[in-house]
């Protein structure tokens, strides 16, 4: 399987790219990775250094990469952190230069716009760009749940409202939501939801609250979730293998007390999880 990636590059720590190349090349897929920016680091951190690269440079890699005659070859496209709106147009540029080399070729869009904690942190014209151009475009969409919120404009305070919201995304265009942390009135205290619809199925993946905060789980749980729904077409399998993985390193990661996740020396967990938790329909 090969899956062009286009996302955010952090020389240091997991985010964007860095969170998702290598569990992606470790349990088994090829990845293309094209950098929409180079920074040193997460700017949550609240200092960085680097730079967001133009669509330009981005549209040249992907021709590139289109020279070598392999595009016919990339079963699925996933784009993460823009940096720009710019970027987003070269991105949808990208995707269809992938489809109309490989129609059968699936885009994964992770809409990369804030979180509960932080608020908005993408700059102006980003959100209303991946509404209004990438999720038309999209054949599967992994939000958070605070930017599932913002992308319909109302909070999803119950299962009822989440699946309410949920709707609208598919009304939007994409076959496939996947929802990331998930609080509602009916998740318990110590637990943490992931939710997934496919149009016909809708299940949930409920896993202990760990105590770790780090960046780039949510980018890491998308890429998983893409590369194992392209290869087992079944959406509840595809959250249960992701979901499992991201679980076990993030428990290593918070038994270490680190403040990156440990993709490296936790890595077996991607191929084989240490707890496996299976979703339920909802």
């Amino acid at each position: 399987m090969n899956i062009l990636s286009i996302q955010s590059h952090v020389a240091y720590g997991h985010v964007g790219n860095s969170a998702a190349v290598f569990p992606l090349q470790r349990i088994g897929v090829e990845v293309w990775p094209v950098q929409t920016v180079q920074f040193s680091n997460h700017p949550g951190y609240g200092a960085w250094r680097g730079r967001v690269f133009s669509a330009a440079t981005i549209r040249l890699v992907v021709q590139g990469i289109e020279e070598r005659g392999v595009l016919g070859e990339c079963d699925g496209v996933i784009s993460g952190y823009l940096g720009s709106p710019d970027t987003g147009e070269a991105v949808v540029e990208s995707v269809a230069r992938v489809k109309g080399a490989n129609p059968a070729a699936r885009y994964c869009c992770d809409p990369v716009i804030g979180d509960v904690s932080q608020g908005v942190f993408v700059r102006r014209g980003i959100p209303e760009f991946i509404k209004e151009r990438m999720l038309p475009i999209a054949d599967v969409v992994t939000p958070n749940q605070f930017e599932l919120d913002y992308l319909v404009g109302r909070p999803s305070m119950s299962m009822a409202d989440l699946g309410v919201a949920i709707d609208a995304v598919h009304a939007c265009g994409p076959r496939v939501v996947l929802v990331t942390s998930v609080r509602t009135d009916d998740t318990p205290a110590d637990c943490l939801d992931l939710v997934v619809s496919d149009g016909s199925d809708r299940c949930r993946l409920r896993t202990p609250l760990l105590p770790v905060v780090v960046n780039g789980a949510g980018d890491a749980i998308a890429a998983l979730f893409f590369a194992h729904y392209l290869s087992t077409g079944a959406v509840a399998e595809a959250m249960s293998l992701a979901g499992s993985s991201i679980f076990g390193i993030l428990d290593r990661t918070a038994e270490a007390g680190a403040s990156e996740m440990l993709l490296v020396e936790a890595q077996d967990e991607l191929v084989t999880p240490s707890e496996v938790f299976v979703a339920h329909r909802i």
